[in-house]
């Protein structure tokens, strides 16, 4: 089961088209029909904002970063946040996935071969996305990842392409 944070705009006086995007936010279980409720969730988000250039790619991030979250960072009897941001005036996405779990998720090592289907989530998600990392919450964290809008991407001069920044990574990664 999914609950939803209402984030319509406030404020009656300015008109809706002046007004930015709202968060979407939606908690999810540790299910397994968490993911695929996600997915939808965002798809849903994207199409209220008026679509995306990049949504396979955005919505494949949202399925990948569930699904990690679910195998390694929910602890049992918990569940995750999926938080959707659009931002910018060319309509970038931010996906933000919060758990409660331990641990710091990285990149898996490009020289090994790694038996059987997992460990290239983040991998996809750093080569789909335009930037992406790992910020400290209490308790767990959150791993998110960033579509710049169709008028700038990673590679052109305007954006730089961020794999695997962990920030807090240091003394204050933990809680205190």
């Amino acid at each position: 089961m999914a609950t939803e944070c209402d984030c319509r705009p406030v404020n009656d006086e300015t008109p809706l088209l002046l007004q930015p995007p709202s968060p979407r936010e939606r908690f999810y279980r540790r299910e397994r029909q968490s993911v695929p409720a996600a997915r939808a969730f965002a798809r849903d988000a994207l199409m209220d904002w008026g679509g995306c250039g990049r949504a396979e790619d955005v919505l494949l991030c949202v399925s990948e970063l569930a699904t990690n979250a679910l195998v390694h960072g929910v602890p049992p009897g918990r569940g995750f946040l999926l938080r959707l941001v659009s931002y910018g005036a060319d309509g970038g996405v931010r996906i933000e996935v919060h758990d409660s779990g331990d641990g710091v998720p990285v990149l898996p090592r490009q020289d090994v071969q790694e038996p059987g289907e997992g460990g290239r989530g983040l991998l996809l998600v750093s080569e789909l996305a335009d930037k992406w990392g790992v910020g400290a919450r209490c308790p767990g964290k959150v791993v998110w990842c960033e579509f710049e809008g169709p008028g700038r991407r990673a590679g052109d001069g305007k954006t730089s392409k961020t794999t695997g920044v962990l920030v807090g990574r240091s003394a204050s990664w933990r809680c205190r």
